[in-house]
């Protein structure tokens, strides 16, 4: 799982190896990813999404340690800046890195029995959502990130459409209280409710969907 040492990508982490399976908690801080794996039970790996060589040598050994079932693309950023530069940046990371992660880590997944991918997108990158008067997310401007997360519901579609034996999903997880953008967010839900969201899709079994926007209670409108 990328980004997962601490908000929603560590909660669901926690979830996951609370429920048995073996749980590697991908992180650029290296320190800071082996402190979140033994505080859950979960094995760290150094993982850095806008780095190809981090990203080959992390895979490269998560092969070599046993392989791969199920990759979380949780990883990402925020910013309300319009800067060319930051908004390269954002993209860098909240799309090109599922772009990165995911071509290393089909090899493996195509030895699974039940190979899954859950992208972490938002309602905010969902063209339904943003125009429906009562959502939420069409209540706010976030150009830069709404964009990336509309780009990674792109890539969930056309993956699931390439890649037709592994089961593909993207996952809106709800206003949630974490620390996306730098800072505190305290009017979000829990962690440990989102979460829930998540490891739900990332356990579906061979029969379960793909190419589908999922949310607590069923698909959200693309």
């Amino acid at each position: 799982m990328t980004g997962a040492t601490r908000g929603l990508g560590k909660e669901t982490a926690r979830q996951l190896a609370a429920a048995g399976h073996t749980v590697w908690v991908g992180a650029r801080d290296e320190a800071a990813g082996r402190a979140v794996a033994a505080e859950i039970g979960a094995r760290a790996v150094r993982l850095d999404v806008t780095d190809d060589a981090s990203v080959a040598a992390a895979l490269a050994r998560i092969e070599a340690e046993g392989g791969l079932d199920v990759l979380i693309n949780n990883a990402g950023i925020a910013t309300f800046s319009v800067d060319p530069a930051e908004a390269l940046r954002v993209l860098d990371t909240n799309v090109v890195g599922i772009l990165r992660v995911t071509e290393a880590a089909l090899p493996l997944l195509r030895r699974s029995a039940n190979p899954v991918i859950v992208n972490l997108s938002s309602a905010l990158g969902s063209f339904w959502a943003t125009h429906q008067p009562d959502h939420p997310a069409s209540q706010l401007s976030t150009i830069v990130y709404g964009a990336s997360k509309a780009a990674v519901s792109m890539l969930t579609t056309q993956y699931a459409r390439a890649v037709p034996d592994v089961r593909i999903n993207a996952v809106e997880p709800g206003y949630t209280a974490t620390e996306l953008g730098g800072q505190p967010n305290p009017h979000g839900r829990p962690v440990e409710v989102s979460a829930r969201t998540v490891v739900r899709v990332a356990t579906i079994g061979p029969d379960g969907p793909t190419g589908t926007f999922q949310q607590d209670d069923g698909e959200l409108g693309w």
